[in-house]
């Protein structure tokens, strides 16, 4: 009998544990100059069912458009876009409660931030209409000091609406953070940086690789074995696969995600691989809203296998839950995050009918609670 007690307990304990690991936060950032917004809002998400609940909200926080989340879980750094007057913000995060709390913001020292990264020492932003990379470092208690590194870009495309001048799109670490790449919409190009936390100068230039002239390069993600980088040109939808090693591409192949038959105006934003590294996924806005989908091949290219309408309009961002159940696809224009349920054998994409209403999100991030 008590052999029996004591499994019955175990198997309680086993039930209630694998119940508190589907469930996960969902952080998300906004734009609070086009509608109603509070700026960072906090989801509990479960990875098994996709049910989700509101947790929490900040306090009136100008458009947190990109967030990053400290590794240990307790502060969140945001770019607040507003033009020349723009930002960068510190919070402490208490993930249990999704409270967030404001310790203090600096000069984005460039207008329109656009991305944003951290680790332990270093939070780096990527300002779009300044054209240049801001980094600051960290304090003991979370809060971010001036900026002690600028690097300015220079030069133009042959785009004359877009590309007049440089816009850095992206800042994003190497697998090994001993790199920080940067994608240059404004002059085609994605520079290397060797990154060394621990000195004035950051972040120091030892490459650079020009792309398509008019391309665009937006976005970028690496394979999960670090062996290859996939670049997204937001101008003409070209998906491009570079060999990596040690801050150094090579290009080696290169497809697009528009459709045959498409015709209209697009404009790509995201890209991600699914965490087995198995499935490529990158969103077009415009006329397009879409999510294409490629296979992941031994040898590092990719193998189209479909496209998804992302059933709102502006799919400024998405993401995938940690345990790959689920895609969520962030509508800037249409104000909601659409959940799709994900065949982790095929890729595949299917609507879940379920819907987080909220003004202008653009930024989706998962946590542990």
């Amino acid at each position: 009998m008590k052999n029996k007690v004591f499994f019955l307990f175990l198997f309680a304990m086993v039930v209630q544990v694998s119940a508190q690991s589907q469930n996960v936060n969902l952080v998300v950032g906004t734009y609070t100059n086009s509608c109603e917004s509070k700026g960072i809002y906090v989801y509990n998400f479960d990875t098994a069912t996709a049910d989700f609940s509101f947790k929490n909200v900040s306090e009136n926080v100008v458009s947190p458009s990109y967030l990053t989340v400290s590794k240990d879980n307790k502060f969140i750094y945001s770019v607040n876009e507003n033009g020349p007057e723009s930002t960068v913000s510190a919070f402490r995060y208490a993930a249990e409660t999704g409270k967030i709390e404001l310790l203090n913001k600096q000069n984005a020292n460039g207008a329109d931030p656009c991305y944003i990264i951290n680790d332990d020492k270093n939070v780096i932003v990527a300002n779009y209409s300044g054209g240049n990379i801001a980094v600051f470092g960290k304090k003991s208690d979370g809060s971010i000091g001036e900026a002690k590194q600028m690097i300015q870009h220079y030069g133009k495309g042959p785009n004359a609406k877009r590309q007049e001048g440089p816009h850095v799109h992206m800042v994003h670490f190497s697998p090994d953070k001993k790199f920080v790449l940067s994608n240059d919409l404004g002059v085609d190009k994605v520079y290397s940086y060797a990154y060394n936390p621990d000195v004035p100068e950051v972040l120091k230039v030892t490459d650079s690789i020009a792309v398509k002239s008019g391309s665009g390069p937006r976005h970028l993600t690496f394979s999960n074995d670090g062996q290859f980088v996939y670049l997204l040109q937001e101008l003409d939808a070209s998906l491009t696969t570079f060999k990596y090693s040690n801050g150094k591409l090579k290009k080696i192949d290169e497809t697009s995600i528009l459709g045959k038959d498409f015709k209209g105006a697009f404009s790509s934003a995201d890209i991600h691989i699914s965490p087995d590294g198995k499935f490529l996924y990158a969103s077009n806005r415009g006329e397009a809203n879409d999510i294409s989908i490629f296979e992941v091949r031994s040898n590092g290219k990719l193998k189209w296998k479909g496209q998804t309408s992302t059933l709102g309009k502006g799919p400024r961002n998405f993401v995938i839950d940690p345990t790959g159940n689920f895609l969520l696809v962030a509508h800037q224009y249409s104000n909601n995050v659409v959940i799709f349920k994900r065949d982790q054998f095929t890729g595949a994409l299917t609507d879940t009918g379920k819907r987080i209403e909220l003004c202008s999100p653009v930024c989706l991030v998962f946590t542990e609670n």
